[in-house]
């Protein structure tokens, strides 16, 4: 089966996919109050703010920075590999000082008052409803969230990560942490933070997530005013920025959650059940391979659309065309994983800059449905885009020879739902012809997905700026 449009060569990816063979994991965490996040910022306020990390795990200066560590091995005290995941991030921290990316004002790491500026910072503490603009509160506030973007900025080039970056998988932690809102029941959403926890963070769409919770460990040791939920959808922005995407103004305030009772009160189990919640999309839901229509699109492909639509996004307040902008903006990152999701390779040619190189490569180009046992793959040193066993994907190849100087790129059957139905396409359509309209509309789709249930906690926008403005 394929889709029947033709391709414009691309030339070929010479990285090759590096994997962490982790497991997924949770982070515990206390919970930060209302008035802790300013506490800390005011503190901050009165002390240096250039500050470096100090560690003693092994860096990754010199050489080390260009190779990936070894495979991680089974722990029987650790056995969800979290220490070794943390490890690894503190070693790139480590990395990033020796690099010159702050001075070394403050041994400790944290930012803390000193003398008697300490006494007046620490009174300074937050008022229970959103500070007025221009307050000296909101002062402060941007001057910590402008140190913490640069900080996450120089955390976004790794070598030892997928093509290079970080960005890619920090996008896709904030976006799997916002996706799970309800806006019927009001649960879910980034708020909480919930993938600390077991009952989230087990569902099989965020496998592999826990190693993008572990990178952002010492940024948030470094500014514990920021809540984790905050943290993580920042560390998307200026992911997204930092790779020449569209700037969001960034809006804080998200609380954590205690601990997973409340996760289990807002409607999920642990054990998590077969096949995870339900929230997040699914790449083959109700598709069956029994039968093709005359297109060649598989059978039930209409109610993989009903799914994408009704039970995923129209669930969260989204319309056709947003879900078309975050699909053409979210998927133009990073790779899959076949030891994570069960789907193998990267949708574009370059998978750590922001472009519509999704939208005109899908309508662009000449797409073949394949499974694990299309081998023929390797002799095309397409290995890459083997999925695992029991699961379907498009590949831009063919076992004639046709894509096989290509880029290696594949789509998930719900990418392929996007030029299927014509309500979507004609949006695919508009956004493979205007990049600057994709990166507007994807930048105010994402914001919004990622504020989705935080309305009664958010705080006004930190000064506009953006990335530049931090460095």
């Amino acid at each position: 089966m394929q889709q029947i449009s033709r391709s414009a060569h691309l030339s070929p990816i010479v990285a090759p996919m590096i994997l962490l063979h982790l497991t997924v994991t949770g982070f515990s965490s206390l919970r930060l109050s209302s008035s802790t996040p300013v506490t800390h910022v005011a503190r901050y306020a009165a002390s240096p703010r250039s500050v470096t990390m100090q560690h003693d795990g092994k860096g990754f200066g010199g050489g080390e920075a260009t190779r990936d560590p070894p495979p991680t091995v089974y722990d029987p005290s650790d056995p969800k590999g979290k220490q070794q995941a943390i490890h690894k991030a503190e070693s790139f921290a480590e990395y990033l000082a020796k690099r010159g990316g702050f001075s070394d004002s403050h041994k400790s790491g944290v930012c803390e008052p000193r003398g008697a500026a300490a006494a007046t910072a620490v009174s300074k503490v937050a008022p229970a409803t959103a500070p007025a603009s221009g307050s000296p509160y909101a002062v402060l506030a941007d001057a910590y969230f402008a140190d913490i973007r640069r900080e996450l900025a120089l955390l976004m080039d790794n070598p030892s990560w997928d093509d290079g970056s970080l960005a890619p998988v920090l996008i896709r932690l904030a976006w799997h942490s916002s996706g799970t809102y309800d806006k019927a029941s009001g649960t879910g959403g980034s708020n909480g933070a919930g993938m600390r926890f077991d009952a989230e963070a087990s569902d099989c769409e965020n496998a592999g997530l826990h190693t993008a919770r572990a990178f952002l460990e010492p940024v948030k040791r470094k500014f514990p005013g920021i809540s984790y939920s905050d943290l993580w959808v920042l560390a998307a922005y200026v992911g997204i920025e930092h790779t020449g995407g569209p700037s969001i103004a960034f809006r804080p305030g998200r609380v954590d959650w205690e601990g997973e009772h409340e996760l289990l009160a807002g409607g999920w189990c642990n054990p998590m059940p077969r096949g995870g919640h339900g929230r997040l999309p699914g790449a083959e839901k109700y598709v069956a391979y029994d039968s093709a229509d005359a297109a060649g699109r598989p059978s039930g492909w209409q109610k993989l659309c009903g799914h994408i639509r009704d039970e995923v996004f129209y669930r969260m307040g989204f319309g056709d065309r947003e879900i078309v902008a975050l699909l053409c903006g979210g998927h133009v990152y990073g790779r899959c994983h076949r030891g994570s999701s069960g789907y193998a390779g990267a949708w574009v040619e370059h998978p750590t800059r922001f472009s519509n190189e999704y939208a005109t490569d899908m309508l662009e180009d000449e797409w073949r449905l394949v499974g694990h046992e299309d081998t023929w793959l390797d002799d095309m040193g397409a290995a890459e885009l083997r999925p695992a066993a029991g699961n379907r994907q498009y590949v831009n190849k063919c076992p004639l020879g046709t894509g096989g100087d290509d880029a290696n790129q594949m789509m998930l059957l719900s990418d392929m739902a996007l030029a299927w139905d014509p309500d979507f396409r004609v949006h695919l359509e508009a956004f493979a012809a205007d990049e600057a309209m994709l990166a507007r509309e994807f930048g105010a789709a994402f914001k919004k997905l990622t504020e989705l249930g935080c309305e009664g906690v958010l705080q006004p926008e930190v000064a506009a700026g953006g990335l530049a403005a931090a460095r």
